[in-house]
């Protein structure tokens, strides 16, 4: 059941995200198809999910991307603030690719997400590292984190606001470019995992 201020808040900041056509976006790697919910109305200010098993799939991707950007300490605790960030950041997205935000989103998380890292095996009084493959929904979340952390790790010390840099991360994400700090990030742990194998 919704409050009359949560009703408030959805009227102010939130219609705005459903401007963007969801029918077109093709998600091309089908491992993590099934965990990317695609669904712009249904964004909770509370924790509707929480401490639910395997209930993160159900959350829109959007609300997902907002949540992780408020692990860094200027966004703990500010969901509106942080839905004003992504909001902005598409508006960028849109203006510099002259395409669906969504899609580029979708695509910059597809070329993120790791596909094997290690773990640590014990044989004997020994810790043998050994390559395993990563589940879709963690290689999910491996990438959203990584594009939120690279984005907030630029703005230290940087002129340039959260949600340029947010857009900046995304598109480069999506074009799978080497300066991207999520796309460095995926390609040192799937490189370890190699030497592991």
């Amino acid at each position: 059941m919704t409050t009359k201020k949560t009703e408030n808040i959805k009227s102010n900041f939130f219609p705005s995200l459903s401007k963007y056509d969801m029918s077109e976006i093709k998600i091309e790697d089908k491992g993590l198809e099934r965990y990317i919910n695609l669904n712009v109305e249904n964004i909770y200010l509370g924790g509707v999910n929480s401490n639910k098993l395997f209930a993160k799939s159900k959350i829109p991707l959007v609300e997902r991307l907002i949540n992780n950007l408020m692990r860094s300490e200027n966004y703990n605790g500010k969901k509106v603030k942080s839905y004003k960030v992504v909001n902005l950041a598409f508006n960028i997205i849109e203006k510099k690719t002259k395409s669906n935000p969504m899609q580029v989103l979708i695509k910059a998380l597809e070329n993120t997400a790791p596909k094997e890292e290690t773990t640590r095996l014990r044989f004997g009084g020994i810790s043998v590292p050994k390559a395993v493959d990563i589940a879709p929904q963690r290689r999910l979340d491996i990438a959203i984190r990584n594009i939120c952390t690279g984005s907030v790790n630029v703005t230290h010390k940087n002129k340039k606001r959260i949600e340029s840099c947010l857009a900046d991360e995304i598109i480069k994400a999506s074009k799978n470019d080497v300066a991207s700090f999520a796309v460095a990030k995926k390609n040192d742990i799937e490189r370890v995992a190699k030497s592991a194998r």
